[in-house]
């Protein structure tokens, strides 16, 4: 009796756009990505346990920035995607991608509490002729050690019956020039067989596929990219907190060092590290080797110095209103800017917030404005942005620039400001 070839069929349902796709979480990674396989002709959906979001996606209005709400509400309108928090519908799905949070305990150990419950759902509905990949950021050897032990209970054959690979997201929340389309798309399957089917779904929808031997492969290569830049900030924000004992000023060495053609690569010190994986996913890699008797020296030091940045720059704000003759506690200090990076909406980790906390617990008056986040919550109070900047401006005792969104008219600002203290250094070349 000859036996199915759960391979080929899907192969062909992917490449004739039959194929069914699932979005499981539909924030900044899924909707994105969503948008990406619905424009590519496959119809999508989205699966998010917030009816609330649910509800507004099926409306067509969007709560991504780089997702515009006339291009959701256009292919919501086409039956191109769709939302709905019934898991129910992973029975009638094809190719399912997990993007779902990974956040850090307090206690600094990966929190995969959302894979986990996810995993649990998709092994209720698991049938045969389904490929899942897994997009959430994660440590080596989570898709085999964690996933696939909880689908095999369904005694189907990994590699035949269904497909299991990993694909690191790759998502820069802001950019236009590098977006989840034409982003290279780095997958490594379970099986040849596995990856083979990945491939294929990803290739339908992503300009360029980029297959390595494993998942575990996959995983370290996402882990790798943030360490880097992790590690090279915590340098350059060491290199700021030296120059600062030297008399020097940071920004002057850097931009010379950037004039080699060769050998150097810039990076710019700031207030600390913000978003979801910078700040976060070195620290999975850095928990893994301990669980394996190595210390990932370079991410911990690195760690360190990043998560110090705030309270540098608090004493910074509190060494310069000394110099006025004004105490810090009762002080009127303006933060501009509170998303993580600039010209976002997004204050996940941000380091404003550490800011505002600190200036907060001193006894400050802290404010702050941001033209793209309306609403933030520090310790237990919920503060808005400051409804007139230029009048903010004007009665601060203090203005401290976190994040330099496009929107700030700079030669505008700098003259209202009595006190500055600027931790982007945007303000070096602009005059009085």
């Amino acid at each position: 009796m000859a036996t199915t070839d759960y391979k080929a069929q899907l192969l062909t349902r992917i490449a004739d756009r039959t194929a069914r796709v699932g979005i499981i979480g539909i924030g900044y990674v899924g909707l994105p990505l969503a948008m990406v396989f619905a424009e590519a002709g496959f119809r999508v959906t989205g699966i998010d346990v917030s009816a609330e979001r649910v509800a507004a996606l099926n409306a067509g209005r969007s709560h991504i920035e780089d997702v515009p709400s006339a291009q959701l509400a256009r292919l919501v309108a086409e039956g191109r995607f769709d939302a709905t928090t019934d898991y129910a519908v992973l029975a009638d799905l094809d190719a399912i991608s997990i993007c779902v949070p990974t956040p850090l305990r307090k206690t600094r150990d990966p929190d995969i509490s959302y894979i986990v419950n996810v995993t649990e759902e998709l092994a209720r509905y698991l049938r045969p002729g389904q490929v899942i990949v897994l997009e959430s950021t994660t440590y080596p050897g989570t898709t085999r050690e964690v996933i696939l032990p909880q689908l095999q209970e369904r005694g189907l054959n990994v590699g035949h019956d269904y497909f299991l690979a990993f694909s690191p997201e790759r998502v820069d929340p802001g950019r236009t020039d590098w977006t989840t389309r034409n982003t290279p798309k780095v997958i490594g399957g379970v099986t040849p067989a596995c990856m083979a089917v990945a491939r294929a779904l990803y290739e339908g929808a992503i300009d360029r596929v980029v297959p390595v031997s494993s998942p575990e492969a996959a995983e370290m290569v996402k882990l790798l990219e943030n360490t880097f830049r992790a590690v090279n900030i915590g340098l350059v924000n060491e290199v700021l907190l030296m120059c600062d004992k030297l008399g020097l000023d940071a920004w002057e060495v850097i931009e010379a060092a950037a004039t080699k053609p060769f050998g150097f690569m810039k990076f710019t010190p700031g207030p600390g590290l913000g978003g979801h994986c910078i700040p976060i996913d070195p620290l999975y890699l850095s928990w893994k080797l301990k669980t394996l008797d190595y210390t990932a020296r370079f991410i911990e030091l690195a760690s360190e110095v990043n998560t110090q940045m705030p309270r540098y720059w608090v004493q910074k704000i509190q060494d310069a209103l000394n110099e006025a003759g004004k105490p810090l506690k009762g002080s009127r200090v303006l933060v501009l800017g509170v998303a993580y990076k600039k010209d976002v909406n997004d204050v996940r980790e941000s380091p404003a917030l550490d800011i505002l906390h600190l200036l907060r617990g001193k006894g400050a008056a802290a404010s702050y404005h941001d033209p793209h986040v309306p609403h933030i919550q520090v310790d237990d109070a919920s503060l808005s942005c400051e409804p007139d900047l230029d009048r903010a401006l004007q009665m601060a005792d203090c203005v401290v620039v976190v994040t330099d969104h496009s929107a700030y008219d700079w030669a505008k600002i700098r003259p209202q400001i009595q006190l500055l203290v600027d931790t982007r250094a945007v303000l070096r070349h602009v005059n009085l």
